[in-house]
């Protein structure tokens, strides 16, 4: 954990690893969703999480991932606030998060100062990533989207080939697999990407 967070205090990390709890999710369950109380806000230490925003009919937006060392911005502030979730967090593959309760959140602020300059950080670098989200769907068309997802899907998973289906790619878009699959089937037919049984390759993007 400490190659995780180099830049916090030895006495922090020393409070973090003491006095937080591990929890480890398997792939497909939830960290957090809609409606959920939170009693603790929560980093990655291994593994990959997706968060999504869900709309009042039930459909999801992809957002943004959490990776290791990372914590979840939203959970700092339904903790700190005693607020609902108004957002799905899904284990992408068996992740552990370190669970942070409210009383070490208040006490760490006061007491050092790195605590603080990781809760800000935090907030600007999930900001940054929302706006540019936000970006992306209203600024693009629904090709330039499926480029820009793939693209990040790379560089977040650090692969070239990705293990997704057509389905998770409309679901992440919030669009049908019909027009997905018509639009991976053109970035094919342009040398882009081959898709494989249940992935696909890319190549040039």
């Amino acid at each position: 954990m400490r190659q995780l967070f180099q830049g916090m205090e030895s006495a922090l990390l020393s409070d973090m690893e003491n006095e937080s709890t591990i929890w480890r999710f398997q792939e497909g369950e939830q960290l957090m969703h809609p409606g959920h109380y939170l009693r603790n806000m929560f980093f990655i230490t291994k593994g990959l999480v997706k968060v999504y925003r869900e709309d009042n009919d039930g459909a999801e937006f992809f957002m943004y991932y959490i990776k290791p060392g990372q914590a979840c911005a939203l959970s700092i502030a339904c903790t700190e606030r005693n607020e609902i979730s108004t957002v799905r967090a899904i284990a992408v593959e068996e992740t552990d998060a370190l669970m942070v309760s409210y009383t070490n959140m208040e006490e760490w602020l006061m007491q050092y100062k790195s605590w603080g300059r990781f809760v800000i950080d935090t907030f600007r670098h999930r900001l940054e990533e929302v706006l540019l989200a936000f970006d992306n769907v209203a600024f693009r068309g629904l090709d330039e989207r499926i480029e820009f997802y793939l693209k990040r899907q790379c560089r977040e998973t650090q692969s070239k080939t990705l293990t997704i289906s057509h389905q998770d790619i409309a679901n992440d878009l919030n669009t049908s697999r019909e027009v997905v699959s018509r639009l991976l089937k053109k970035l094919e037919q342009h040398g882009k990407i081959i898709m494989l049984r249940h992935a696909i390759e890319v190549l040039e993007l």
